[in-house]
């Protein structure tokens, strides 16, 4: 069966209440339980359970500040640095204020070992606060990966999150699940697992999250083969969550994508497909097998022809916007510069690896 297939069969499950995919039998879970004990052990919990709180205000101009969330889990938090302004949240935000022209309020709502199914509580806290929220940015899988949540259970809970964020009139851009065969070396069959569990999440994801009326965009290895190449560069001292360079990565991928959601460079021409990047035009459940290939593809909703369906279903964009530069210290400031934009090209396929079964992320 075909990625797109198997991902639309997990979002299918997760729009009608199915419980997902059939899993391993017992022998296979025995093996898989005792990899992730040892794995558990060896990684650890030297960053505790509680990362850098960065909500605050970054940047400086006029009018009124763009108002942005972070939810998910740890990767959203920014475990692994100690420095609030070197969280992803930050340098979203950073770079946000530094092309708009605004402000930009930040809100961290994110929660160190959350699954799909804690986005309810995030979502309650962000609306208690106050209706006024322009952009949130989710990332979020990991753990329900590690957890062996029901795909589609976990899709089906990431889905109402996006709903009820739209509804409350705010743009949506998620960072789906990473490849999580990448983290570090593990004995089969537990890398090989790891890797076909969180693509098939990620593409589900997808498509369930662009149907919500959102878009996504490709984490894959976080990102590209750079975390495979350079681990000690871009892993924290744990080497499972990122460095402070890391989530400058993974900042980088996102922020290209928050900016178009909204529409904050108008000036700029739009930018259409090019096939010889890998960009196009197809239903939601091929779009969303192919961007969870390719790191830092985004996928959002489109029309054919005036129409939003086609014989296949939703019709869906997939583009590989231009990675902005910015700084992996993610500085908090009043006087942002304008971070240079550059193309990036993220087709190296990852080395093998495994991920831990009960770490938080």
């Amino acid at each position: 069966m075909s990625r797109a297939r198997r991902a639309r069969r997990i979002a299918a499950a997760a729009a009608y209440g199915g419980g997902g995919l059939a899993g391993l039998g017992a022998a296979g879970y025995g093996i898989l339980f005792t990899e992730a004990k040892l794995a558990r052990r060896w990684i650890g919990t030297p960053f505790g359970k509680q990362g850098p709180d960065a909500s605050g205000r970054y940047g400086a101009g006029p009018g009124d500040p763009v108002v942005m969330a972070m939810l998910g889990d740890s990767s959203a938090v920014g475990l692994g640095v100690e420095d609030p302004a070197q969280t992803p949240g930050a340098v979203i935000a950073t770079g946000l204020a530094a092309l708009s022209g605004r402000p930009v309020d930040l809100r961290v709502v994110a929660v160190v070992g959350a699954r799909s199914e804690h986005l309810e509580a995030q979502v309650d806290r962000l609306l208690e606060a106050g209706p006024s929220l322009d952009v949130a940015v989710v990332m979020v899988g990991a753990n329900d990966v590690t957890n062996r949540t029901k795909p589609a259970v976990a899709v089906r809970a990431l889905a109402e999150a996006v709903r009820r964020l739209r509804a409350a009139g705010a743009q949506v851009v998620v960072g789906t699940c990473p490849d999580l065969g990448t983290i570090e070396p593990l004995a089969q069959p537990l890398k090989y697992l790891a890797r076909r569990w969180s693509r098939e999440l990620a593409a589900a994801q997808t498509i369930a999250v662009v149907e919500a009326g959102g878009r996504t965009v490709s984490l894959r290895d976080l990102i590209g083969g750079e975390f495979a190449s350079r681990p000690h560069e871009l892993f924290s001292a744990d080497r499972f969550h990122p460095s402070a360079a890391g989530y400058a990565r993974c900042a980088a991928a996102l922020l290209p994508s928050v900016c178009d959601a909204l529409d904050v460079l108008p000036w700029l021409p739009e930018q259409r497909p090019d096939v010889r990047r890998g960009e196009g035009v197809d239903d939601v459940a091929h779009a969303a097998a192919r961007a969870a290939a390719v790191a830092g593809t985004e996928v959002t909703g489109t029309e054919v022809g005036g129409a939003a369906r086609g014989p296949r279903g939703r019709w869906a964009v997939l583009l590989r916007r231009p990675w902005a530069t910015v700084p992996a210290d993610g500085a908090r400031t009043t006087d942002a510069r304008t971070p240079d934009a550059e193309a990036r090209s993220s087709d190296a396929e990852a080395s093998d690896g495994g991920l831990t079964d009960d770490a938080s992320v």
